[in-house]
């Protein structure tokens, strides 16, 4: 009887370690993605040498930096700086322009085999609407991510926070634009705002929307200094890293309700775990994409990651994405007190 009871819990403790090793892929916009992670704009994506890291990582795609029509050299350093609960940055669009990613895309990626996407962010519409009308001859590049979110340039707005001008953009956009298309956003606080923006959103065919980019004009203080800790702004500059995840999550949770099924949601702020990519999925999120995290550790952070991903969903019994994805449960505890 004994025998049995232990052959029985044997079985039993190993029956997970037996299941196959759960699928972490996904699509975008119907662009399959063999693994979920990929790059932030902004990170590890500048250079030929950095973005061929990134495609022979195990990223699932990469997207290139926010390009700009001519090279930019961007905002003095120090313009980066890790802190213990993230980072601050005011990098000012510091990119090659768009003909070196286009060059890249029509030379290097299709022979990579990986998915490369473009991240657009024009210093005027007129220049983003001439990038995106020879991106829509470009079979190279898988899709492209509209930036209307960077915080770090001096004298602009981010267009997504001017809820008119978001709208003339995409109306204008979307006038010749047919291929694979997103837009970043940087992050809401208002309930009001998250309706506002889905509202728009809405009214026209994008394919994802990636929440959120970093949070704009924080301050960091060297108390031996008594200085700030990044020089361009006067030490304003974006918040991302472990400190964002909250408001990331929130903003991935709430645009994944408030948008119609067939726009997806990229998740973006705070991941540096396999957990922190299933909470991202759990709110919603197609795929993840990673920033602070490939800054401090390179693209090595993808192997790592993914494998904590797959461990948990081993762990929990879930197969797929999908198994899981944006079934976030409400707290439903009636404890008293505070």
């Amino acid at each position: 009887m004994l025998s049995v009871i232990i052959t029985t819990l044997n079985f039993q403790g190993n029956s997970k370690l037996d299941m196959p090793s759960p699928d972490i892929s996904t699509q975008i916009a119907g662009i399959p993605l063999d693994n979920c992670l990929y790059n932030a704009s902004g990170a590890w994506c500048t250079s030929e040498q950095e973005l061929t890291d990134l495609a022979q990582s195990a990223a699932g795609a990469y997207i290139a930096k926010s390009t700009t029509i001519a090279y930019r050299a961007g905002n003095p350093k120090p313009r980066y700086v890790e802190t213990d609960w993230g980072t601050i940055n005011s990098m000012g669009l510091a990119n090659g322009g768009f003909d070196f990613y286009l060059s890249f895309a029509r030379e290097k990626a299709q022979q990579l085999g990986k998915p490369f996407f473009m991240s657009v962010a024009g210093l005027t519409l007129e220049n983003n609407l001439d990038m995106l009308r020879r991106l829509a001859q470009v079979d190279e590049v898988a899709g492209v991510e509209l930036n209307l979110s960077c915080p770090n340039l001096p004298g602009k707005p981010q267009t997504a926070y001017d809820f008119q001008r978001t709208e003339e953009v995409l109306h204008k956009v979307f006038k010749f634009y047919k291929r694979p298309i997103g837009v970043k956003l940087p992050p809401y606080f208002d309930i009001i705002h998250f309706e506002r923006m889905a509202e728009i959103l809405n009214s026209y065919p994008l394919q994802f929307v990636t929440c959120i980019n970093s949070i704009g004009n924080g301050l960091v203080i060297d108390i031996d200094k008594e200085a700030v800790v990044i020089k361009p702004k006067g030490g304003f500059g974006g918040i991302g890293g472990d400190f964002v995840k909250p408001t990331s999550l929130a903003n991935v949770r709430k645009f994944y309700e408030l948008l119609k099924p067939e726009i997806q949601v990229i998740g973006c702020g705070g991941v540096k775990s396999g957990q922190d990519a299933f909470e991202h999925i759990l709110c919603g999120a197609q795929a993840v994409q990673i920033g602070s995290c490939l800054m401090k550790e390179g693209a090595s952070c993808f192997d790592r990651i993914s494998s904590e991903l797959r461990a948990l969903m081993l762990e929990k019994g879930y197969q797929s994405l999908d198994d899981f994805r944006g079934k976030l449960k409400v707290n439903t505890d009636e404890e008293k007190g505070y």
